[in-house]
């Protein structure tokens, strides 16, 4: 490393602008003072050496030198801004909705949305958030916000710890608010302390020359920002990983009890009731609404119990239920409890629950009943045993049925919708079976010599709530991220860090400068009230004069 001295005696590293001891330009980078050499100084980070700008031979300095640049750091953000747009186009794959067609994102995205959605699958944006590439693009911003900070906080750091009230004539002249008195003696430099400590500078003093301060600390707080936005950043790559982020969706049938899951089998819930409100289909506001609805919904919730297992470690062991929360979900008003929440994301009406079949002679115009069964539609038996000695086997079940293409039956969804049936009537004490097709409007005989046929004798329906399991622990970085982030807002909006430079010559001149990060106003009228009643000059705008 080269260093550079300065002619009062201080050794400054390679790439210094200003001497960190008396401020002069240093020799070698006097391009910054223009050609007439009155030009005003550039403060920013108040000439110190910064890495990026000095050391450009090695990869590693290559490396820092692109990462440090604000521009880069500017890109990245907006490449990931952008690629978040795309992300938002179509819905990700694990928001696929439950009664698709199909929620293979494969199938899904061309079959919902056509070629683009083809394109988006293919291009990967289903998954983008989780997807490898966009986590090392937020690493990337991370990244650079860690180096820039670093390349330009140390030598700011270093070079605000240990401040010279005595300073160069040069760098006290070339500062944008300067005067010369020379009918100023010491009473009227007291005067002009006094009034600075009244306004709350720190005053240090060094062989008679005085250097006041106050505000330092907002200097920093655009690094605060820079480490709340990175607190940010991590919490977003740890939303990515199971550990910290999971959801999952789950239908609950009203009358259900079921295990939630990612609990472990801990909790389970109850659907007790679900509740469908609508607007009046007279209310003038929805009147465009209804020409495309026929029921717009007002309010839709799903009043649960929440039960916790207290032998959820036993293998085996059938659970004991302890209630711990009973709760009505709405789309605003989810359930928590734990590290979990319970949203309302979804409801399906009038599911078919059981459907009750008779069996009776097929030449009985009266349909006298020779036995009877009922099928639960979500967890069909594959045999039932009539007490009438009738069995019958459930060769095939279609929940929510279609007839392909081809001609072939099959279920759209696993949801029964639409059920249909296949069954094989065996009558008491045969071996020989007779194949029927059953359904809503069905009722067909495969052979059309069947003796028996099955009708059906009642259907009952129920509601299904579309409940969203949530357990998000990042929610604390994020919190702590943006409150950092936002002190560091506050520190350097609502503070600024002012000098008064107050040195005095051998010839007896004393030299006034001041510097100021923002609020120039503000610095003024400081100084215009401690020079009030002295003999000293009040400064003058050189910033103003040059214009």
């Amino acid at each position: 490393m080269n260093k550079i001295k300065c002619e009062c005696g201080h050794i400054n590293p390679e790439g210094t602008v200003l001497c960190e001891a008396c401020g002069k330009p240093v020799e070698g980078n006097q391009h910054i003072d223009g050609n007439d050499g009155k030009k005003l100084l550039n403060m920013r980070y108040d000439g110190s050496a910064r890495r990026s700008q000095t050391y450009q031979k090695s990869i590693i300095d290559k490396i820092w030198s692109f990462f440090s640049s604000v521009k880069v750091g500017v890109w990245l953000i907006v490449a990931a801004l952008v690629a978040s747009i795309f992300g938002t186009i179509f819905p990700q794959e694990q928001f696929i909705p439950q009664d698709a067609v199909s929620r293979d994102p494969a199938i899904f995205y061309e079959d919902r949305y056509g070629i683009w959605g083809l394109m988006y699958y293919q291009l990967g944006f289903h998954h983008m958030y989780s997807s490898y590439w966009f986590i090392t693009l937020i690493a990337l911003i991370g990244i650079s916000l860690v180096i820039c900070s670093l390349d330009r906080f140390v030598p700011l750091f270093r070079a605000l710890r240990n401040q010279k009230p005595k300073k160069h004539k040069k760098f006290l002249s070339r500062q944008r608010l300067y005067s010369e008195s020379i009918n100023a003696d010491d009473s009227d430099i007291d005067k002009l302390v006094k009034g600075l400590k009244n306004s709350r500078y720190k005053i240090t003093e060094e062989d008679g020359q005085i250097l006041a301060e106050k505000g330092r600390f907002s200097r920093w707080g655009p690094y605060v920002n820079h480490i709340g936005l990175i607190i940010i950043l991590i919490a977003a790559i740890l939303r990515t990983t199971p550990i910290m982020f999971t959801e999952e969706y789950m239908w609950v049938r009203e009358g259900e009890q079921r295990v939630i899951p990612g609990t472990n089998n801990q909790y389970y819930i109850e659907n007790k009731d679900f509740i469908l409100e609508t607007h009046d289909q007279d209310d003038e506001r929805f009147q465009e609404a209804f020409l495309k609805e026929e029921e717009i919904a007002s309010n839709f919730q799903t009043d649960i119990v929440v039960y916790e297992a207290k032998n959820a470690d036993v293998v085996g062991a059938e659970p004991e239920l302890e209630p711990i929360l009973e709760h009505s979900i709405q789309m605003n008003n989810p359930a928590k409890f734990d590290k979990y929440t319970l949203y309302q994301q979804g409801y399906q009406l009038n599911e078919f629950e059981n459907m009750s079949f008779h069996i009776h002679e097929a030449d009985d115009s009266e349909e006298e009943s020779l036995g009877d069964f009922t099928i639960d539609l979500t967890n069909p038996d594959s045999v039932y045993e009539l007490d009438s000695g009738f069995r019958v086997e459930l060769t095939n079940y279609y929940p929510d049925y279609i007839m392909t293409e081809n001609g072939n039956p099959a279920s759209e969804t696993d949801f029964p919708r639409n059920p249909a049936f296949v069954v094989t009537v065996y009558p008491p004490g045969s071996e020989e079976g007779e194949v029927s097709f059953l359904g809503v409007g069905r009722n067909i005989d495969a052979t059309g010599e069947n003796q028996y046929k099955v009708a059906i004798d009642d259907v009952e329906f129920r509601d299904v709530s579309g409940i969203a399991v949530s357990s998000d622990r990042t929610l604390p970085y994020f919190f702590v991220g943006a409150m950092i982030f936002m002190i560091g807002v506050i520190q350097g909006m609502y503070w600024q860090h002012r000098r008064v430079w107050i040195n005095k010559q051998n010839d007896n001149t004393l030299l006034l400068a001041a510097h100021t990060n923002k609020n120039w106003h503000g610095i003024k009228r400081d100084i215009e009230k401690a020079v009030e009643d002295t003999n000293i000059k009040m400064v003058k705008d050189q910033q103003e004069i040059d214009e």
